[in-house]
C-alpha cells in the first residue's frame, strides 16, 4: 500500500523491515536530539513512513484493536483510564506520529492521512485514537489547552497519570496548538478533559479520539480522492 505525491512517498513498512530510521526520526522530533526512540509497543504495531526523496520526513505507528477488545494493551492506556470508551467497531491507535522538524511541507501530512484513509476504509476502522503532544513539559500551554475545551469528548477518559493538567478556563489561543492537533480537530476529533505531563518525552499531551463517521464529508471526500489518485500499489 503506497501513495505518491511529487517527491513524497507514503507507505506501510513490512513486518520484518528495519525500524531504525523511524526510531531516529521519533527521537529527533520528540526529544530534540540524535538517538533512537523505541519501546515494547513497536513490535505489536504496523509502521507508516513518508519519505521526501531519500529523507524520512514523517512516521507513525498503528496498533489494531478488534471490536470489543480491551484497550489496556494500548500505549495510551498507560496514561489514561480508557474504560469509559465503548467503541462498537474496530479501532486503531495512532501513535508516535511525528514530522521532521526541518520539513514543513503541508503535503506531507496530507499524504500520510491519505494513506491512513486507505487503511481505515479497507479495514472498516470505526475509531482512531492516540496521544497528541504539545512540546515542552514545562511550557506555558494554558491558552492552547483552553482552546481544547469545546472539543472535550463525552464520556472522557478518566485520569490515571500521576501528573495531569485540567483544561483551564482562560482566553483560548488555537494558533498555539501544534499543526497535527489542529488537523485532528478540523477532522472532527475530540479530546480528553485533561492533559498529561510526560517528563520522559518532554511533552504535554491529550488523548485524541476521532470517530471515522464524524469526519466532515468534504474532508472525507478530499482524503479519499487523494488516496485514490495517488495510489501506487
Amino acid at each position: 500500500m503506497t501513495l505518491t505525491l511529487g517527491r513524497l512517498t507514503a507507505r506501510l513498512l513490512q513486518p520484518d523491515d528495519d525500524l531504525t530510521e523511524a526510531q531516529a526520526l521519533r527521537h529527533l522530533a520528540f526529544r530534540g536530539a540524535l538517538g533512537l526512540d523505541g519501546d515494547a509497543h513497536d513490535a505489536f504495531c504496523r509502521h507508516l513512513v513518508v519519505h521526501e526523496g531519500a529523507t524520512l520526513v514523517a512516521c507513525a505507528r498503528l496498533q489494531d484493536f478488534a471490536p470489543g477488545a480491551d484497550f489496556g494493551a494500548s500505549y495510551a492506556a498507560g496514561f489514561y483510564d480508557l474504560s469509559p470508551l465503548t467503541p462498537t467497531g474496530r479501532a486503531l491507535e495512532l501513535g508516535r506520529f511525528c514530522l521532521h522538524p526541518g520539513h514543513g511541507n503541508p503535503a506531507i501530512l496530507r499524504l500520510a492521512w491519505g494513506l491512513l484513509t486507505q487503511v481505515t476504509e479497507a479495514e472498516g476502522i470505526a475509531l482512531l485514537f492516540g496521544c497528541s503532544s504539545l512540546p515542552g513539559a514545562a511550557g506555558d500551554h494554558g491558552a492552547a489547552l483552553a482552546a481544547l475545551r469545546p472539543f472535550v469528548a463525552l464520556p472522557s477518559p478518566r485520569r490515571r497519570a500521576p501528573e495531569v493538567l485540567s483544561l483551564p478556563d482562560l482566553p483560548p489561543d488555537a494558533a498555539r496548538l501544534p499543526p497535527l492537533l489542529r488537523f485532528y480537530l478540523a477532522m472532527g476529533a475530540r479530546v480528553s478533559d485533561h492533559a498529561v505531563v510526560d517528563r520522559d518525552l518532554d511533552t504535554v499531551h491529550v488523548l485524541t479520539l476521532l470517530a471515522i463517521d464524524t469526519i466532515p464529508p468534504a474532508r472525507a471526500r478530499a482524503l479519499r480522492a487523494l488516496a485514490e489518485d495517488r495510489a501506487g500499489g
